[in-house]
């Protein structure tokens, strides 16, 4: 049995960072991929990042080179580091396994936590 748990959600301002972890069952983590998702009010869930067993991570556009996604094998944990935070990534940002990594979709039968609120005040 998986599960997935997302942690370290808060209230910054723009500019400003946060760590989201997610505690990740070893069931999941033997996933080939794992991945952040977000979902702001009114709109529809979106792929933020993914990252495979070789530790190859992919990104979406609105993204790149301000979030770093990372696994901690030994800790069971999966990370999204976001630094320059702006108001537009306020959202509800969930964990999940299985991922197609390329496309940062779920797939399958996949777990999803309940989220960890994220908002960013201008």
């Amino acid at each position: 049995q998986g599960y997935v748990a997302e942690s370290g959600g808060g209230s910054v301002q723009a500019e400003g960072s946060l760590r989201l972890s997610c505690a990740v069952s070893e069931y999941e983590l033997n996933r080939y991929c794992l991945g952040w998702f977000r979902q702001a009010p009114g709109k529809e869930r979106e792929g933020v990042a993914s990252v495979n067993t070789h530790d190859t991570t992919t990104y979406a556009d609105a993204v790149k080179g301000r979030f770093t996604i990372s696994l901690d094998n030994a800790k069971n944990t999966l990370y999204l580091q976001m630094n320059s935070l702006q108001p537009e990534d306020t959202a509800m940002y969930y964990c999940a396994a299985p991922v197609l990594c390329a496309t940062i979709n779920v797939i399958g039968h996949y777990y999803m936590g309940q989220g960890t609120q994220v908002t960013v005040s201008s």
